[in-house]
């Protein structure tokens, strides 16, 4: 007779152990519309299953008593739904993980929220997951959430897809609703390259056919949907893809051992193969895959290792081990489907960090090409990307990057975007292509560079950057320093931003993205006059900090100078010659800085100029002193 490895525990924790490592582990997530119940799914599977201990089960008596949506009868979905939100209003919020295991297999289900302004959790629930339970309600059929979220499910590459029929309590437990709805899906599915479907019927409250099958369906004659999760061939495709091992970690424990530690996410490496290192491409032999256990002959897709090598070559974190007869590609543009998860909107241009594996790097989204409508999936102009949408847009990186297309190999095409200032998570991509002209455009070499042309003009360039409200002074301040300079001989170039907003930048309005956009074009045109030599002052509003900086790096710090021309808010009203702030105040001039629309001033400013305090000649003099001091230096 076996033993099941319940009966393992009780008798020998060891051998229990040693069998549960051997079963196979399946992610799934669950997904559907709002009430759908998709929770209650999940807990109901949680209680036949005999995997709910025995004082979670008192509290889930008690919480159905006092916040539970079934009469006092046992609520399974407050066995998933934690958060008092999601009590309080019955529904799912936030991504709620559950690890359990049965005799043939283990499990983590994400239980993901079906509300549209939730995409992102479902997002994150979903980057990782085998396999997805998308759940309809029998009495509703294939809604409009369920048609998005079998989209985003496509999109992030899950191919394996369960359709539970759900209340099927409700509908008398009719055959005919059944296959009309299975009839629809599939040829939903069809639409959006799902092939495998599995369409079950249940009733999660009750219990019908979710472990064991149901008396009530006779005329369904497939797997419970227990029996399904334990038997689903999950196709192993990464494993049978070219070998890849993104760098985690350069171990190092003494002067005698060199490895190279990571998860392999792509293929089977051997001792004795050939391989190779990108970015950089030095190729080398594995001479030996170390593991805590000892040494292994070869080692699959999802085992973390350590690969020692033949030759002392150079590797470091955040390369990627490749087989060298089929190596991944390198590139630094790509276009990529971008989902933003951040409360603040993506502004096109702004310095961003993009990891991808173990990689981090410097790098900008551009305007979207196009914004997709999750519910009818058709393309919408957009400029940028709000709260949990989707668009397809250009991404450039400081560098080239390894990556093999995102539906490929997820983990070389799936990466993250970090706020630089907060290190917030505020998107993910998923890589489709590099660019064509990413290979076909390089940096031309030019024999007159920057000091050729500043030691024509006898003089050190810069470019003095003033920014500051509307009406602090800025561009009287720097005409008078433009002057003073001329007279002293040096060769100057005053770049306004009234004045570009007639030409260069006069398809930009003032909204946060075009107001990133404004500064980053009036960056490159200044460090271009740098280049020619130039002291180049630039008077910008320039609201925000990141901006700033980004101008910063973009011409170098010891050749950056950041005047703040500061003075208070009622004092540029009163300055106001223009009638600007009138207008904000009447609310005629949206994004209005100072008004509707917010200015980081400068924290630790080169040149503090208090306007208010010292007349604009006074007030030239300072930026010129400084300016002369940092050319002396």
């Amino acid at each position: 007779m076996s033993v099941t490895t319940n009966e393992l525990l009780a008798t020998d924790v060891v051998a229990y152990l040693e069998a549960h490592e051997r079963k196979s582990l399946l992610r799934f997530i669950t997904c559907g519309s709002v009430d759908d119940g998709k929770s209650t799914l999940i807990g109901r599977l949680l209680y036949e299953s005999k995997l709910v201990f025995e004082d979670h089960l008192a509290a889930l008596e008690a919480d159905s008593k006092k916040v539970g949506t079934q009469g006092g009868d046992l609520d399974f979905a407050l066995l998933v739904d934690g958060l008092a939100a999601e009590r309080e209003q019955g529904i799912t919020i936030d991504v709620a993980y559950r690890f359990f295991a049965t005799e043939r297999r283990k499990f983590i289900v994400a239980d993901t929220p079906g509300h549209e302004q939730y995409t992102r959790n479902m997002v994150t629930g979903a980057s990782t997951a085998q396999l997805a339970v998308v759940i309809v309600d029998a009495r509703k059929g294939v809604l409009t959430q369920t048609r998005r979220h079998s989209y985003l499910v496509s999109l992030l590459g899950i191919r394996h897809v369960v359709l539970a029929v759900n209340k099927l309590d409700l509908v008398d437990y009719s055959r005919d609703v059944f296959d009309q709805i299975e009839a629809a899906y599939r040829a939903f599915a069809a639409e959006i390259a799902i092939d495998d479907v599995v369409v079950i019927p249940i009733s999660a409250l009750r219990g019908d056919n979710v472990v064991e099958p149901s008396a009530r369906t006779p005329w369904y004659t497939g797997p419970t949907f227990m029996e399904h999760l334990e038997t689903v061939e999950i196709d192993d495709e990464v494993a049978e893809q070219p070998f890849r091992m993104p760098v985690q970690w350069v171990n190092r424990p003494d002067l005698d051992f060199r490895g190279f530690s990571g998860q392999i996410v792509g293929g089977v490496v051997r001792a004795g193969d050939r391989i190779r290192v990108v970015p950089g491409g030095h190729e080398s032999t594995v001479a030996r895959i170390v593991t805590f256990d000892g040494d292994l002959a070869e080692a699959v897709a999802g085992q973390s290792v350590t690969i020692t090598l033949a030759d002392e070559i150079d590797v470091s974190r955040g390369d990627v081990l490749v087989a060298a007869t089929d190596p991944a590609a390198v590139a630094d543009q790509f276009e990529a489907h971008v989902i933003w998860m951040s409360e603040e909107e993506m502004l096109p241009g702004r310095r961003c960090l993009v990891k991808l594996g173990t990689t981090v790097v410097g790098g900008t989204i551009d305007h979207p090409k196009y914004q997709i409508n999750v519910n009818t999936f058709e393309r919408i102009a957009a400029k940028t990307l709000a709260l949990n949408e989707i668009g397809v847009c250009n991404v450039y990186l400081d560098r080239p990057v390894p990556f093999d297309p995102y539906r490929v190999n997820r983990d070389m095409g799936g990466f993250i975007v970090i706020d630089r200032l907060t290190n917030a998570t505020v998107g993910a991509g998923l890589l489709h292509f590099a660019l064509r002209r990413a290979g076909n455009v390089h940096w031309q070499a030019i024999e007159v560079d920057r000091s050729a042309h500043a030691g024509l003009k006898g003089q050190r360039p810069a470019v003095v950057w003033f920014t500051g409200i509307s009406g602090a002074g800025k561009s009287t301040v720097a005409n008078i320093v433009e002057r003073k300079l001329h007279a002293a001989g040096r060769h100057t170039y005053l770049i306004d931003g009234d004045n570009l907003r007639h030409g260069l930048n006069r398809d930009l309005g003032f909204t946060t993205a075009d107001r990133v956009e404004n500064v980053r074009r009036t960056a490159e045109v200044a460090a271009l006059m740098v280049d020619a030599g130039l002291i180049v002052l630039v008077s910008l509003i320039s609201p925000y900090r990141a901006e700033r900086q980004l101008a910063r790096e973009r011409i170098g710090d010891d050749d950056f100078i950041e005047v703040f021309v500061d003075t208070p808010l009622e004092v540029a009203e009163a300055r106001d010659r223009k009638g600007l702030y009138a207008k904000a105040r009447r609310g005629e001039l949206p994004n209005f800085t100072g008004i509707d629309s917010p200015y980081e001033p400068p924290e630790a400013p080169d040149v503090h100029i208090r306007t208010d305090e010292v007349d604009p000649e006074h007030a030239a003099d300072l930026v010129v002193e400084q300016l002369m001091s940092d050319r002396q230096r």
